[in-house]
């Protein structure tokens, strides 16, 4: 199962104050936060729906064009750290809430995903 959230901050109709307020939210982590949640609201619907009997995978596209492999990477590794991905420390879960995730921009995206190309409208 994919649970796929898009961010798209250089979408032309955005103003340039929601841009400037995206990229302040993605350095600060808040981003990683809302995604976070997002994805909990998205499972625990789910959950509920008796429809979570297969791995979800969470992947996370923003369509900023300048953020690095490092800069992807690292919102990648900070949100297996908040959601959990393999649950918390004490090890008492027997099932992982999340079985992957990955944040892509634009570029990353249509290169490991090929056959479900992205591109601007």
């Amino acid at each position: 199962m994919l649970f796929i959230e898009l961010k798209d901050p250089e979408n032309p109709r955005a103003t340039e104050r929601k841009k400037v307020d995206f990229v302040e939210s993605l350095n600060s982590g808040r981003l990683d936060d809302d995604l976070k949640y997002k994805y909990r609201d998205s499972f625990l619907y789910e959950w509920a729906r008796g429809n979570v009997g297969k791995p979800i995978h969470y992947w996370i596209l923003i369509a900023i064009g300048e953020l690095t492999d490092a800069d992807l990477l690292a919102r990648t590794d900070e949100i297996k750290r908040t959601l959990p991905l393999r649950g918390p420390k004490s090890g008492m879960w027997r099932r992982s809430l999340v079985a992957g995730c990955v944040v892509f921009n634009i570029q990353k995206w249509n290169q490991h995903l090929p056959d479900y190309p992205v591109s601007r409208i």
